[in-house]
């Protein structure tokens, strides 16, 4: 089953088009449909557009950040669905007392290893069965 086949939509969100690329990449061998943000604006813009599954989205960006982006998501009328995982290099202190507060369904610091954002995605999604 190739991606364009899938029902599940994942949007990562990063202004480290590096980072962006390879969480991309990462997760579209799950088997989903990947859409691409490069800012908060986008992010928000593109979630509200497309009402993806779930949001992987870096705090620290220009304009709005991943905060300001969760917090809107939360409030957006059809996208209750929506699950939001948070990744930021801020610190893991600060990142679980604050992505909560926000509305965040989990978080994952920088530097992450894969399969443990491969783990964080596939629980957020229901187990790992990312093909609907």
């Amino acid at each position: 089953m190739t991606a364009s086949d899938t029902k599940t939509t994942i949007l990562v969100a990063d202004d480290d088009l590096e980072i962006l690329a390879l969480v991309a990449r990462h997760l579209e061998r799950l088997g989903a449909r990947i859409l691409e943000a490069s800012d908060g604006e986008e992010a928000l813009e593109t979630a509200r557009a497309e009402k993806p599954d779930l949001i992987v989205l870096d705090v620290m960006m220009p304009g709005m950040s991943g905060w300001e982006v969760c917090r809107a998501v939360r409030e957006e009328p059809g996208l209750e669905h929506t699950k939001v995982l948070m990744l930021t290099g801020i610190g893991e202190r600060l990142n679980e007392m604050t992505s909560p507060l926000y509305g965040a369904d989990a978080f994952l610091d920088k530097p992450f290893d894969l399969d443990e954002l491969r783990t964080q995605v596939e629980n957020l999604l229901g187990g790992g069965d990312t093909q609907a």
